[in-house]
């Protein structure tokens, strides 16, 4: 068990792909990513997990799940997951890659936007995003699958801690990463392509903030990795960047300057310490001092569940499903 290692949060900055053809040069590019990490802070310290943005594979530039499926999907785990695999055993490091566009033939007329956790020993978990952000996003969610049996927030044991993963949108909800935390993730990496004006600067810096937030409500340190893609690569939006490393306590270890462009930042992750502070406090003791029984409106049922039953997710349907969710939420 390694108790201190170094985190790296790698961004990209790739033009927008059309077609699957474009993956394996990222990958091949994300790759030596890691070696700049592993290798050009060797000697500073041990860099044992790097963390991804989503959508480094391959970004819904079409708005219906046909499209997706025919031009930009692919199944996971894949040869592109083997090459990261391989990375993996060679340096010795975990590996929480940019998101794919998956399909899965156990849900036909879906499709996943799903990162994976890869260490030496191969993958440890496939994280496919519960919030897509609507009513854009027509990747199906966990939820939207009627009986899914998989977990939905998969935590994963490793030599270098307890870590958990969730998407983006994923973060502006707390009972999503309190999941994480409640299996005993120490480590929450944030995959994600966060657009402005909610990026990393005031007035709406909700990256920062939520990251600050997130890491704090759960006593854990938070690596986050956000898309740097300039508007000319991924429009209409432009991406602001600045990834970060957050320490339990919501102190930003380190963060890339905002603004477009390929950066990597690393911080130290210490589970001694996080471990330390969570057996020892009394104060300021999130986990414990939860009063669930007391939280009468937390599972009030809101957006509806099972929508892939009714055929591929579409922009149309997620706007419906939101105006009644909006009534149901008024309406109780």
């Amino acid at each position: 068990m390694l108790t201190r290692y170094l985190a790296a949060a790698c961004q990209t900055d790739f033009p927008n792909p059309t077609d699957r053809s474009a993956i394996p040069d990222r990958v091949s590019h994300m790759l030596g990513m890691i070696d700049r990490a592993v290798i050009g802070y060797k000697p500073f310290g041990d860099v044992k997990l790097v963390a991804f943005p989503e959508f480094a594979h391959a970004a819904p530039v079409y708005e219906t799940v046909q499209e997706l499926t025919d031009k930009l999907a692919v199944p996971v785990p894949n040869e592109h997951t083997d090459r990261y695999a391989q990375k993996a055993r060679d340096l010795g490091v975990y590996i929480q890659t940019g998101s794919f566009l998956e399909v899965d033939t156990k849900y036909a007329s879906c499709v996943f936007n799903t990162t994976c956790l890869i260490g030496p020993n191969g993958l440890l978990y496939k994280y496919r995003k519960v919030h897509p952000w609507l009513p854009w996003e027509v990747h199906a969610s966990p939820h939207d699958i009627p009986n899914y049996t998989e977990n939905p927030f998969p935590v994963a044991e490793t030599e270098i801690g307890r870590i958990g993963c969730a998407i983006c949108y994923d973060w502006l909800f707390p009972e999503a990463i309190r999941e994480l935390a409640l299996q005993g993730a120490e480590v929450l990496v944030r995959v994600s392509a966060y657009m402005d004006p909610w990026g990393a600067t005031p007035p709406m810096d909700w990256w920062t903030v939520v990251n600050r937030c997130r890491a704090i409500e759960n006593c854990a340190f938070v690596l986050a990795s956000n898309q740097g893609a300039s508007a000319k690569h991924y429009p209409p939006f432009s991406w602001p960047g600045g990834s970060m490393i957050v320490d339990y306590d919501g102190r930003i270890l380190a963060q890339a300057d905002p603004g477009p462009g390929e950066k990597i930042v690393v911080a130290p992750i210490d589970l001694s310490a996080v471990r330390h502070e969570r057996e020892r406090r009394t104060g300021h003791c999130v986990l414990a001092h939860r009063r669930p029984e007391a939280y009468r409106h937390a599972a009030r049922p809101a957006y509806p569940p099972g929508a892939a039953a009714d055929g591929p997710i579409a922009v149309a349907g997620n706007e419906e499903r939101t105006r009644a969710a909006k009534a149901r939420t008024s309406s109780s």
